[in-house]
């Protein structure tokens, strides 16, 4: 079974993000204690759409960004380096009290030591991100996008984003655009807005082709019975991570595709790494394997990326898990969130476990 996708698009991916910047310290240290930092722009939805844009196809942005800010001037520069278009609202920065983009402060860690995450997102111009500032009949109607992909980050960033997710969603629909909808459920963005966040990410999902998360996502984003406890016996953990999609699908039949990561961490360096996706009725897993990483952050991105690369060039569905696998396998040998593949066969070949030297 595969998803039939709209054909004659300028966009093979449209991706609604609020860009920032990580500082990760150098040489696996933690934050507290040093004093040279590696920067990089940064944002989970545009961490997605690399995997496309590195190998050939187009994907569009739709942002904010502080109006003359060296900062805005950084992930312009930036997307345009990893072959991105975008578009956005310039916002007035409102003096030195006023609107920034997003800073991730996180380090990688190293060994036992797990790494730390702090995200400084006070002022954030993404959150102001409104359906009156885009043209959306003419990037969707016009111009045409395959796959519109969105985040439950930006869906739950303010009730502005919320209502500009809703009606992407929404438009998407009207003009046949694919809709995939990466849950990733944030407990400090649901505080006091449940009521209000289960509606929208209901709607979402209601409508979505493509719905990914993990048991905390569905539970916590839909109302989903999570997976029964498992043990360590991994065939036993497959088997009750399929149960709970079962439910997912049962509650949202519309979607086609339903993917949901697997990790163990056994330290920060050394990952099991898997994956289960139900696609129709047939299901596909990878049981965890033995990873390196290099910095954890994104690995869940580069596995939606190179998913949707698969789904957008029409191979059989039992290379979508595969290769989504692998380019999430991949992003965790980056410094940056996002991995840079040079070509499919770079991935591939990280799939099939063969990291020789290529003369």
């Amino acid at each position: 079974m595969s998803l039939e996708l709209r054909k004659d698009c300028k966009w093979a991916l449209v991706i609604p993000t609020s860009m920032g910047v990580r500082i990760t310290p150098a040489n696996g240290q933690p934050v507290h204690s040093s004093d040279t930092f590696f920067m990089h722009v940064t944002s989970a939805e545009s961490n997605v759409g690399s995997i496309s844009s590195y190998l050939g196809l187009p994907v569009k942005i739709l942002t904010n960004f502080v109006k003359g800010s060296p900062i805005s001037q950084m992930i312009k520069s930036n997307l345009l380096s990893r072959n991105m278009a975008f578009e956005g609202k310039e916002v007035e920065q409102g003096g030195p009290w006023g609107y920034r983009h997003q800073f991730n402060i996180a380090d990688s860690g190293y060994g036992l030591r797990g790494p730390r995450v702090h995200n400084d997102r006070a002022g954030e111009v993404g959150r102001l991100l409104n359906v009156k500032d885009f043209d959306l009949d003419r990037i969707f109607g016009e111009e045409g996008a395959q796959i519109v992909h969105m985040s439950g980050l930006i869906a739950a960033l303010s009730p502005e984003t919320g209502e500009f997710c809703l009606e992407l969603a929404r438009i998407a629909k009207k003009y046949g655009t694919r809709i995939s909808f990466d849950l990733n459920y944030r407990a400090s963005f649901w505080k006091d807005r449940e009521k209000e966040l289960r509606e929208i990410f209901t709607e979402i999902a209601s409508v979505a082709d493509i719905l990914i998360g993990n048991e905390e996502d569905f539970q916590l984003c839909l109302g989903i019975e999570g997976p029964e406890a498992g043990g360590k016996d991994i065939t036993a953990k497959i088997e009750n991570f399929k149960a709970m999609i079962a439910r997912v699908k049962k509650t949202f039949p519309n979607a086609t595709v339903f993917a949901n990561t697997l990790r163990e961490v056994l330290n920060a360096n050394v990952h099991l790494w898997g994956a289960i996706m139900l696609v129709g009725d047939n299901w596909h897993v990878v049981e965890p394997r033995e990873i390196r990483v290099l910095d954890r952050i994104g690995g869940g991105d580069g596995f939606v990326g190179g998913t949707l690369y698969a789904i957008l060039k029409g191979w059989e569905p039992e290379k979508w898990i595969q290769f989504g696998w692998a380019s999430g396998a991949l992003a965790t040998t980056f410094l940056t969130d996002y991995a840079q593949p040079q070509d499919e066969e770079q991935i591939w070949s990280i799939w099939h476990g063969n990291a020789r030297v290529k003369r």
